[in-house]
């Protein structure tokens, strides 16, 4: 291992954060050179090289349209990412890194070689392009450069000043595109914005967008249940799911915004997930009309309840009404109750004329809660 290599590495096992990091088509040699300097523990929560197609399919959750993308390789970060803060248990900052890449091999190759590097952390999402000279280097030189290139990728996340050399020749093209999470949110916490988009491959949103299905919750932490709630929402309809993460609620004060990032991390690289100024679904439906709400029992509840309109039965009626003019409605899913009960959707109390506006989700139960994973101590769904 050359000097340069050995002091950023061990400047990096020295920094505060902590990595999962993916490499598939070329990087291997970036997580040799991770491991090959002692204190790769305080880094390294795990490296996965998924080459089988299965293998990625199987880590991403899904088959990419392109293997070889800034689109795949921004997901297979935000999966890292989600998989770190999953696995962190004391509060270190975590860290997504990952690496898609076709490189020199034993058979010419008609397209560009090149590789899509991303390091994804609750604040930011750096995606970085590197086409590579063809014929210039043999695969071990691609792969020396490439590997180069995320170590100065994570070194630079890491807030370190240092960056390996790196050997560039004419026909190479290295670009670097930064998206940050933080400022949008802080906009909208400060009332500029009434919503924030952030799709499952870390591009952001904040206009013209229009979701169909929303899963609203505080995710505190997301678990199986909102996993399988959002499939079967899926499965009834036919329709894209896409999550809410309300910023205010009509219940709890406003949530911090570091608050807001960790629970953001959690479906990186997996869903599309929008934080809104929207404390009702009155609020939401101006913010996402014709949007489906899928909510559990109790929220469908609270929906009806007086309190949250003057404690007027009119007041609900013109609730129900603004919603109905949106063109929103609920699925709503059964819920396990404190008293051992399970409440279904039939069971509401829905004003005449709106029953249309609530639809359960049949056959549907996970008696999964937030709150019992909280108070157990138990981690919610990788």
């Amino acid at each position: 291992m050359k000097n340069d290599i050995r002091r950023l590495v061990e400047s990096i096992h020295n920094a505060n954060g902590k990595l999962v990091l993916v490499s598939a088509g070329a990087g291997a040699q970036a997580i040799a050179w991770l491991l090959g300097v002692a204190g790769a523990s305080r880094t390294l929560l795990e490296a996965l090289i998924p080459y089988n197609s299965a293998a990625f399919d199987d880590f991403l959750e899904q088959t990419p349209e392109q293997y070889v993308s800034a689109e795949t390789g921004r997901q297979l970060a935000g999966r890292a990412l989600s998989r770190a803060q999953w696995l962190i248990q004391d509060g270190t900052p975590p860290i997504g890194a990952a690496c898609t890449a076709t490189i020199a091999t034993d058979r010419p190759k008609r397209g560009d070689h090149r590789a899509h590097i991303a390091v994804w952390t609750p604040e930011r999402v750096v995606s970085i392009y590197l086409k590579l000279d063809k014929g210039a280097r043999d695969r071990d030189g691609e792969e020396a450069l490439v590997s180069r290139v995320i170590l100065n990728a994570i070194a630079s996340v890491y807030g370190l000043n240092d960056q390996l050399q790196l050997e560039m020749y004419n026909g190479d093209v290295l670009e670097t595109t930064i998206t940050d999470l933080r400022k949008p949110i802080e906009q909208l916490l400060r009332g500029e914005r009434i919503f924030v988009g952030v799709h499952a491959d870390g591009r952001v949103r904040v206009a013209g967008v229009q979701p169909q299905l929303l899963l609203s919750g505080s995710f505190n932490p997301l678990h199986a249940g909102h996993l399988a709630l959002a499939q079967a929402a899926m499965a009834m309809t036919g329709l894209p799911v896409a999550m809410e993460i309300p910023a205010f609620n009509a219940d709890k004060p406003a949530l911090p915004i570091d608050m807001i990032l960790g629970r953001l991390a959690q479906f990186a690289g997996r869903w599309p997930v929008y934080i809104s100024s929207a404390a009702t679904f009155v609020e939401k439906a101006r913010i996402f009309p014709g949007a489906t709400f899928v909510v559990g029992y109790d929220t469908a509840v609270r929906v009806l309840q007086r309190r949250f309109y003057g404690g007027a039965e009119l007041g609900i009626q013109q609730a129900l009404a603004e919603l109905q003019t949106a063109g929103c409605r609920f699925l709503v899913a059964g819920r396990l109750q404190k008293d051992g009960s399970f409440g279904a959707a039939n069971e509401l109390d829905v004003p005449t004329g709106f029953e249309e506006l609530f639809r359960p989700i049949p056959d549907f139960r996970v008696d999964l809660s937030s709150t019992e994973l909280r108070q157990h101590g138990l981690r919610g769904s990788r």
